[in-house]
């Protein structure tokens, strides 16, 4: 039996999976993606419940979960960096014209 995935990819549009445990930088994660197995190197600590980039993601890009995206990047993240409120603005709770 393989063994059990760090991590989840909730839509196959998703350029962030999210950490179903704490994840240590330096640590490598399998993943199946579209139909193809593949392995991340997690470049900083990733807390359970937390996002890591599956690609890497420009300034000002969609960050892209549960096929939608839910946010902009504030800076450029690299495959394998956590993504979370210091690198992202959410879509969520913004008010229009803010």
């Amino acid at each position: 039996m393989p063994a059990r995935s760090k991590a989840i990819i909730i839509n196959e549009r998703d350029n962030v999976a999210t950490a179903i445990g704490p994840l240590k930088a330096g640590s490598w994660v399998n993943l199946a993606t579209q139909g193809r197995q593949e392995k991340i190197k997690i470049l900083s600590t990733i807390p359970m419940g937390h996002k890591f980039a599956l690609k890497d993601i420009g300034k000002g890009e969609d960050v892209i979960k549960y096929g939608e995206p839910i946010g902009k990047t504030t800076a450029p993240i690299a495959r394998g960096e956590h993504v979370h409120v210091h690198n992202v603005v959410s879509h969520r709770g913004r008010k229009e014209g803010a």
